[in-house]
Formats: C-alpha cells, structure tokens, sequence
C-alpha cells in the first residue's frame, strides 16, 4: 500500500470587493433607502451589516469606489442571469461549407443551394468548395463556372468575397450575408387627407 498523502488544507474562497475584502480606504456606500454618501470601508460595512446586508463593490474604478449594500446571493444571481442573457443575444458568425463536384445534377444543386439560402438567413457564412477528383483536375473551368452561377443564384441573400479561388484540387468562394434595411414602418400608412384652402385643420386627439 502506498502512504497517505497530506494535502495541504484548502484555503477558503475570499469574495473579492465584498465586506472586509475590500481594498479600498473609502467608499461611496449606497444604501437601500437610497442614501449615497462617501465613508470609510470599515464603517460603510458595518452599517450594511447592521442591516443584515454585504458591502459590494459594484463600480471599482470610480474615484472612490461605488459600493452598494445588498445581499451576495441574490447579487450573485442578477450578475449571472445578465450574463447569461447577454451570450444568448450574441450571435457567433459560423462559415458552413457546401461541397460540390464539377458534374453536380440539378437535384443536388438545389438541395445544397437550399441549404446555403437557410445558413445565410441565419447570419452564417458560406463557403462553396467543387472539389476535382482524378482527370476532372483538367476541367477547372467547369468549377469555376459552377461557383459563379451559385454565387448569381444567391444575389440578393448573399454577396460574394472576392473571385473564385483555386488551391490544389479544390477551388472554393466566399459568399457573406447580405443585411436588409429595416421596413419603413410608415410607408404603408395612407395619407393624411389635407383641408380645403381657408379651413383650419382638425385638431389632434
């Protein structure tokens, strides 16, 4: 059997810019009564303390510290779910590939054009590869031909990067997002009929 190892014992977690934590020989304490008022930490804690409450310092790098009094769970909680609703509205721009053959049929075509006008609503990129197998290496311009015309059938959805680019046996384009305008919200409302010359308008509701 192998000796017991000792560890050393863990060190507790220390809540940075929380109660005693905090650095900082004063602060600008905020309290839940709204009073704001500028006091030296030990005392600032004391009296969120006194209220069943933690000292958190909320804006570090204000002249001094703003701190407020409220309770570390909860705002723990709020400073997760704002996170956390922030990555949700991100959007991260992935480039989905769409692969050909110089011969593709029809069928085939339409069902990864298909694909390519749903990758591009989403706001993805895509990236269009004929890869060239064997003697096909002989016929690039038949690639190039296929990647022009799908770049033209996605006018309007996509728009292209730059020319159709060859490397080795693979000749590949990049085709982006188009961003449409926001609808014009007004256009579609009818017009305000106006008043005959010499009568006064009709006043506001």
């Amino acid at each position: 059997m192998y000796p017991p190892r000792n560890f050393p014992p863990r060190r507790p977690r220390v809540r940075e810019n929380v109660n005693e934590a905090i650095r900082a020989p004063q602060v600008r304490a905020i309290f839940p009564d709204s009073e704001v008022v500028v006091l030296p930490t030990p005392e600032a804690v004391k009296r969120a303390k006194d209220m069943g409450l933690d000292l958190i310092v909320v804006s570090p790098t204000a002249d001094p510290p703003v701190a407020k009094a409220m309770d570390y769970g909860q705002w723990q909680y709020e400073t997760k779910k704002k996170a956390h609703d922030a990555r949700k509205k991100q959007h991260v721009i992935l480039v989905k590939e769409v692969k050909f053959r110089p011969n593709t049929d029809d069928h085939d075509y339409e069902f990864k054009k298909n694909n390519a006008i749903r990758f591009l609503k989403e706001g993805n990129r895509v990236k269009a590869v004929v890869q060239f197998r064997g003697r096909e290496i002989a016929h690039t311009d038949l690639g190039h031909k296929l990647l022009q015309r799908f770049a033209k059938d996605l006018a309007g959805i996509g728009a292209v990067e730059g020319q159709p680019k060859q490397e080795g046996r693979n000749a590949h384009v990049i085709i982006s997002p188009v961003k449409t305008a926001p609808a014009n919200k007004d256009k579609d409302k009818p017009a305000k009929a106006q008043p005959p010359a010499g009568q006064p308008a009709e006043p506001q509701a």
